[in-house]
């Protein structure tokens, strides 16, 4: 056999592999590299790897300079902060509190309890939140907290921060989401256990109980006059940061159904004056001259009739109504006025005299004290606090005696209808139709189909 043709079935098959597949692979490999270098020849094999001397060669190899990586690792590892958030509970003082949030820093209490502004994390109440970021040792780092002092008052977030070894507060007004919320409730003990509780397991909130008694204390005495089967329907405000309640707002519309009447109100204001109030759905003023009861819960023990007199035994007519409750509970005016009398007199004890318009007065008496302010000529409004209830002159307990006057002749506080405000122009009842009209939709959404009630006359 030719040498050549010798070494290359015997090469070739060495080169290529035993196996049928290692030599596909391998000619496919040789073939594309006899292409790419456009020759045919063959070249002498190389010697076998494992029949050359094995040369040992040891060379120092400089490792990189990872000191420098090391140290921030170690920065990073002491620097690590922790974010904690806790909530308000009842009977915290800034201690337990600092503890749960994973405060461990006395120079954080004292500033907070010092400084003017960051003091008022202190006014916290009950269920609020408070956030709070710490290093790994317990010192403050920052502390964030939103304070509502009152309705009427800005809720505002409170900061605290650290600054090197101090630290300083900060007081901004919140930026507040608005929402409108509408419930429905049912009568069947009372106002408050209504509205504590429900199917859902929501609860109003006490402001907004407050305006509604304030709303339809007009028409509904709600000591005496509620029923079991009574219901209310109201559209308020509510505001909130970060997803969470921060506070309640007015009451944009309420619905009240009392012995099967049912009153209704919708707030309104006017765009150009700013100046709102409550009417009923047709538009008419709801605000009216005088409360039906100067206290916001009472019990009538005596009312405008013949009685016997506690004191003298006779049998006489009793110019007013008595309104029992405990010593100290707040007494209102009952209408817009000015004070003509403040003092005592006789059997009336410590009494309060308002003057109205249209040649009306109310008299107050009884009093265990007076409010602030009460002396001849000063101005009040329908529902400011005028004095406190008491047994003052000839009384056998305490309670209020109410007298409404016309002319200085008593006459029977329960028999008056007198609407103070006046009537709405033709532009402002447009604006007012259409706010009227969203208001009897939600409450439509929130009656049985088929159910009825009757209106009470304005």
């Amino acid at each position: 056999m030719n040498p050549i043709n010798k070494f290359t079935s015997s090469g070739l098959y060495n080169l290529l592999g035993s196996t049928r597949k290692a030599r596909i692979v391998s000619a496919s490999a040789l073939f594309l590299a006899v292409c790419a270098f456009g020759a045919a020849g063959v070249a002498p094999l190389a010697p076998d790897a494992s029949d050359l001397p094995v040369k040992t060669i040891a060379q120092d190899i400089q490792l990189p300079d990872l000191s420098t990586q090391i140290a921030a690792l170690q920065q990073q590892e002491s620097s690590q902060t922790y974010i904690h958030e806790e909530k308000i509970r009842a009977g915290d003082t800034l201690a337990t509190l600092m503890t749960r949030l994973g405060v461990e820093d006395d120079a954080a209490e004292t500033f907070i309890k010092k400084d003017k502004v960051a003091k008022g994390v202190m006014q916290l109440r009950t269920g609020k939140r408070v956030q709070a970021q710490t290093d790994e040792d317990g010192n403050l780092l920052w502390l964030r907290a939103t304070v509502v002092d009152g309705k009427d008052n800005p809720v505002k977030n409170i900061s605290v921060t650290r600054k090197g070894d101090a630290f300083t507060a900060e007081e901004v007004p919140a930026q507040l989401e608005r929402r409108v919320e509408i419930h429905a409730r049912d009568i069947t003990t009372t106002l408050f256990a209504a509205t504590d509780s429900s199917a859902d397991g929501s609860r109003l909130p006490d402001s907004v109980v407050a305006q509604i008694v304030e709303m339809f204390s007009t028409n509904i005495d709600f000591r005496s006059d509620l029923k079991r089967g009574d219901k209310f329907n109201v559209v308020y405000e509510t505001f909130w940061q970060d997803g969470e309640f921060v506070r309640a707002g007015r009451i944009l519309a309420g619905e009240f159904t009392n012995k099967g009447v049912t009153y209704q109100s919708v707030w309104f204001e006017d765009p150009s004056t700013k100046q709102g109030g409550y009417y009923s759905f047709d538009g008419k003023a709801l605000k009216k001259a005088f409360l039906k009861s100067p206290l916001e819960f009472s019990r009538i023990s005596s009312g405008f009739s013949m009685r016997v007199h506690p004191i003298s035994g006779n049998w006489k007519q009793h110019k007013g109504i008595d309104f029992a409750a405990a010593t100290g509970t707040p007494i209102r005016a009952a209408g817009d006025g000015t004070v003509d009398f403040a003092g005592q007199q006789g059997g009336y004890g410590n009494v309060v005299v308002l003057k109205h318009w249209n040649n009306y007065t109310t008299a107050y008496a009884h009093m265990s004290r007076f409010a602030s302010g009460m002396k001849k000529g000063q101005k009040v409004s329908q529902g400011d606090v005028i004095g406190y209830v008491g047994t003052t002159g000839w009384s056998t307990g305490a309670h209020l005696h109410y007298e409404f006057r016309v002319g200085g002749e008593a006459k029977d506080p329960g028999k008056l209808n007198v609407e103070a405000q006046a009537p709405l122009t033709a532009a402002e009842m447009s604006r007012f139709k259409t706010v009227a009209g969203d208001m009897i939709h939600r409450f439509a959404l929130l009656r049985p189909a088929g159910s009825t009630s009757t209106l009470a006359a304005k």
